[in-house]
């Protein structure tokens, strides 16, 4: 388009330097910057992140493209939304502007014509929308301060500064680009030219309604100054990005990319090395900076600062000295000071003790929520569990666990019982008057294998969960039985805990009696040891949890219901292993549904934002630094909620709600029952 300005790229020798110089010196100085950065990714252990690409086009798609995850904290996900969708669409324009500084006639390919004129409305609007966003982000961050900003003394000091910082930046950067294109309008209306209008009330349009009646000669010094303003702010927010929190900007979209595809799997010791090889490692888990894999590397980098998973961390909310924003950080601020972007590396120092609290690490459930909150896709579990890995190998376990894992190594359970006397359960008078469970010992077969586990083996209140899974098998007509002494812990929780040789042990055990069982399916009432037997066994038969088994079974009309009395309120507690890490949220909903009569409410954090109970496996020897209880927690939120009745699927969360309701004093106004003991209940 003709213009009563002289452009940059001809407004003599001294401007021409600069259109120059700024990018060839940004541009390098941006490239050293990152490669500093790169460094400890390369020196990092190795991640198997290339596969299933399909899958990883579509998250890219959903989680970054369209900020999927943003919305689940409404008003900084809108905010964040708006910037980030204006970045994308003046992406293009702030790259054509650096290239107009040398080149007045460039147009990006294909814009000279309609496309560009449809591209120039939405650009307009685009700057204007991040030009409020920025200013209504500003006044949130640093007015209103929402708490899970906040950053306690111990983890250093706040990042609000930076954050405004880099919200004047980008603001500076709408407006340059505005006043650039406003005061060539408002010359080309003086000279009576013809002009492409800005669109109406967008920033470019206020710009020319401010400046029509500007002498040209002070238009012509408005546009140059608005031109190197905008080049100057582009390159030094480039290179500003990766010196700290802003590095998100950059690396969001690889760290979606390389994301977990597998939920409630763990990593294996080492990429690349088999379970058969294990013997051979010298080391085990992380000790060292370089222990990481370069995937949490660049999740380090990728935080966002947005506190989202400390705020939904259950072991955070009950006082635990652990919060999962400030693993990241503190992992971030030890790269940048370990791999500086001037001076030699750092490389000698301790993780735990130095960047780590023993008992930081030792507070995690590994129940999830910090992940499924994370909108870039940020890993959390494998890195505590690797952290714990390296803390067993060095022959760190806190002394309350040293006991049931000694337990656990000589006799299959943590409780350290008899084998022989697994299968107890089965020999409960009443019980096993109706209901005959066979032991598949090789005389014995079966259709279907029940895997009870070891809580729902030895401790008498959730045997009651394993008969009544016996009876309701039974009334569907399930062909099942059980593997008795030769079945021993799923080992779910020991590898979570660290301890992947025991695991290893316990899973060659257990995948040696399951397979000679000759059982063509298996169930378990454990979502612990549902989500081991599907995600760390392989060559297993089917596996499902008996909610699911359950739900076929109603459809099929092979379980009939009677219907509720009607007095009791009931809402389902999502435990972590059924809910976020199998997403199984609407079958057990749907079986309690389907006892009629029923009433059912739902707790403000339920499916995926449910609040983990704090029973995880091993946490119930565990000893915790906590200001209270996470169960105590829960049976609150039933109660607000209306329930009466606390319904779960997992053993571990009856154990720990069912003693949060007697210390909590609602003994008599409140129970908790398994789905599984519900539906034998209700059973027609």
């Amino acid at each position: 388009m003709e213009t009563a300005l002289i452009p940059p790229a001809n407004a003599g020798m001294l401007a021409i330097i600069f259109s120059v110089l700024i990018p060839i010196i940004g541009v390098g100085v941006f490239t050293y910057i990152m490669a500093k950065r790169i460094a400890p990714l390369v020196l990092s252990s190795p991640d198997h992140r290339f596969d299933r690409i399909p899958t990883r086009v579509v998250n890219l798609i959903k989680l970054w493209l369209i900020q999927w995850k943003q919305p689940r904290y409404m008003m900084a996900g809108v905010l964040h939304i708006m910037i980030f969708a204006g970045f994308i669409i003046l992406s293009l324009r702030s790259i054509s502007l650096v290239i107009i500084g040398v080149s007045e006639d460039f147009v990006i390919p294909g814009f000279s014509g309609k496309l560009g004129h449809v591209y120039s409305f939405f650009k307009d609007y685009a700057a204007t929308m991040v030009l409020i966003a920025c200013i209504l982000a500003a006044i949130r961050r640093g007015i209103f301060k929402p708490l899970r900003y906040a950053v306690p003394p111990k983890y250093g000091k706040e990042h609000t500064g930076e954050a405004i910082f880099v919200l004047f930046l980008i603001s500076l950067l709408m407006l340059s680009e505005s006043c650039f294109e406003g005061t060539a309008v408002a010359a080309n209306i003086q000279k009576g030219l013809p002009f492409e209008a800005p669109a109406v009330l967008s920033l470019g349009w206020l710009w020319k309604k401010i400046l029509i009646g500007t002498p040209i000669e002070t238009l012509q010094k408005m546009h140059l100054v608005a031109y190197y303003v905008h080049d100057l702010t582009f390159f030094f927010f480039l290179c500003f990005l990766p010196l700290g929190k802003h590095f998100h900007v950059i690396t969001s979209i690889f760290n979606v990319w390389f994301m977990k595809l597998d939920k409630g799997s763990v990593k294996p010791v080492r990429w690349g090395v088999t379970d058969e090889q294990l013997d051979d490692l010298e080391s085990f888990g992380v000790k060292k900076f370089q222990d990481f894999t370069w995937k949490h590397v660049l999740d380090f980098y990728s935080c966002a600062d947005c506190g989202r998973c400390s705020d939904q961390c259950p072991a955070n909310a009950v006082g635990r000295p652990l919060s999962p924003r400030f693993v990241t950080i503190k992992s971030r601020d030890y790269c940048y000071k370990h791999f500086p972007i001037r001076g030699d590396w750092i490389r000698k120092e301790p993780l735990v003790g130095d960047i780590f609290e023993e008992d930081e690490i030792w507070s995690c459930t590994t129940c999830g929520a910090c992940e499924e909150e994370c909108p870039l896709a940020i890993e959390y579990i494998d890195k505590m569990v690797d952290l714990r890995r390296g803390m067993v190998d060095e022959g760190n376990v806190p002394q309350s666990l040293q006991k049931p894992l000694s337990a656990l190594e000589k006799r299959g359970n943590p409780w350290g019982k008899m084998e022989k006397k697994r299968a107890d359960w089965t020999k409960d008078k009443e019980f096993a008057q109706v209901c005959n469970v066979k032991v598949l010992d090789g005389k014995n077969v079966a259709d279907t294998l029940f895997f009870a586990d070891s809580i729902t083996s030895y401790d008498d209140r959730i045997q009651e969960i394993a008969r009544a899974t016996a009876r309701v098998l039974s009334a569907a007509g399930v062909d099942f039985g059980i593997l008795g002494k030769a079945e021993k812990d799923s080992g779910h929780d020991v590898r979570r805990f660290g301890e992947e040789m025991l695991f290893q042990d316990l899973k060659e055990q257990n995948t040696e009696a399951i397979l000679k069982s000759g059982a063509g399916s298996i169930v378990t009432a454990d979502p612990h040891a549902f989500n081991a037997l599907t995600k760390d066994y392989k060559g297993l038969p089917r596996v499902e949890h008996i909610s699911q088994v359950i739900a076929r079974n109603i459809r099929e009309e092979n379980i009939r219901l009677k219907t509720a009395d009607g007095s009791a309120v009931y809402t389902y507690h999502d435990p972590c292993y059924l809910g976020r890490h199998n997403g199984i949220y609407d079958i057990p909903r749907d079986v309690i549904d389907a006892i009629p009569g029923i009433r059912r409410v739902e707790m403000t954090k339920c499916r995926d934002r449910s609040f983990c109970c704090g029973g995880g496996g091993l946490m119930l020897f565990y000893e915790p630094i906590e200001e209270t209880r996470m169960g105590k927690l829960r049976v609150e939120m039933a109660k607000e909620a209306g329930a009466t009745v606390i319904v779960t699927a997992c053993p571990f969360c009856m154990v720990n709600i069912e003693d949060a309701i007697k210390t909590s004093g609602l003994e008599g106004e409140m129970e908790v029952i398994d789905l599984v003991e519900l539906i034998e209940r209700h059973l027609a």
